[in-house]
């Protein structure tokens, strides 16, 4: 318990932080044009301020370093600084529109940036398979978590979920670093949370999605595991199961469908539940269940011995297996051709 109690400031603080400038940013996003328009591709029916991924990195970013011993300020930096890029970006993107290519470049550089301050993957034991690993892991994670941001609360709420079982897991191994990221990373995603639940005032926009996305992706990479191509890298998979599942979904969607994987569509997994008559907020408890459910398991992974652990993991694999079935079964069942769904001339992830 002592051990727990420790981070509770840091999350507190990082509740307390976002849930204080979610307002701010809303009138600075209003204030500056920053906002997501409705249109046919998007369920929502109104302008939506698009900033609060200031919020939640402010929050974040003070959450941790007020209570980080000065043994984690490097790689915290390095982190934090990654962030910031990504920030930036998303920020220019939800104000103008960026090129896939430039914000594909600025991800590879700030996974690069981890890697040189010794944040990577340690599954083959080779530095550079393990470093180009590290690149592809961290791009993939920071690109699932704006795929998510396509309906309220999604990706603030799986993004919580997992940082709580980030959290417990870190805690379990005795791993300061990742438990603090992980609380500020919940709290501020919780505080945020307040004000994006359906029906949202705000929105987080790229600008609180990819470093989301960057900053989850990292906190799988620093979970410890004794020795490379071990069953227990199934853990921090399982954790974020939902974001990669819809990652992988919508990307084999498009290209099955002739379309660019960057053309924005109503073909995610939560569009696929809202077709089937699901209300937002049931679609929203349906896949925070479904975090969850896969959150457990990878706790489950990382706590049992190999060979339950791997029981696990592959029982975990064959669900989202299932579940990737029925998705594809969704699509044909409930929704129109792609043509008839998304505008090819809109750039960026749906809404």
């Amino acid at each position: 318990m002592p051990e727990v109690m420790q981070f509770v400031p840091i999350l507190a603080v990082g509740f307390a932080m976002a849930l204080g400038l979610t307002p701010l940013s809303r009138q600075i996003a209003m204030r500056f044009g920053v906002v997501d328009k409705p249109n046919q591709r998007k369920i929502h029916l109104d302008h939506k301020p698009l900033m609060g991924g200031l919020a939640i990195y402010v929050a974040l970013a003070l959450a941790v370093l007020l209570f980080s011993p000065p043994r984690h300020l490097r790689e915290l930096g390095a982190v934090l600084a990654g962030a910031a890029a990504l920030a930036l970006v998303g920020l220019l993107d939800d104000r103008y529109g960026l090129s896939a290519r430039l914000r594909l470049g600025v991800q590879a550089l700030t996974a690069l940036g981890l890697v040189v301050f010794g944040i990577r993957m340690n599954l083959t034991g080779l530095l550079l398979p393990d470093a180009a690993l590290t690149v592809l892991w961290v791009v993939a994670l920071t690109n699932a978590a704006n795929f998510m941001d396509n309906m309220d609360g999604l990706t603030a709420g799986f993004s919580a979920v997992a940082a709580f079982f980030f959290l417990i897991i870190a805690i379990s191994q005795g791993l300061s670093l990742v438990s603090s990221l992980a609380a500020a990373l919940l709290g501020s995603a919780l505080g945020f949370l307040v004000y994006n639940f359906n029906p949202s005032s705000t929105f987080m926009g790229d600008m609180g999605a990819l470093p989301l996305g960057f900053i989850l992706g990292v906190l799988a990479l620093k979970i410890q595991f004794e020795q490379p191509l071990s069953v227990y890298w199934l853990s921090p998979v399982l954790v974020l199961a939902l974001p990669l599942f819809d990652l992988n979904l919508v990307v084999l969607t498009r290209l099955l469908e002739g379309r660019s994987p960057a053309q924005a569509g109503k073909d995610h997994t939560s569009h696929r539940l809202l077709s089937a008559g699901f209300s937002q907020r049931q679609t929203l408890f349906v896949l925070g269940l479904a975090c969850a459910l896969f959150g457990a398991l990878g706790f489950f992974v990382s706590a049992a011995p190999p060979e339950v652990a791997l029981r696990l993991g592959v029982f975990g694999l064959l669900l989202l297996a299932a579940l990737f079935i029925l998705m594809i079964w969704m699509r044909r069942r409930f929704q129109q051709p792609a043509w008839t769904t998304a505008d090819p001339s809109l750039p960026g992830p749906s809404r």
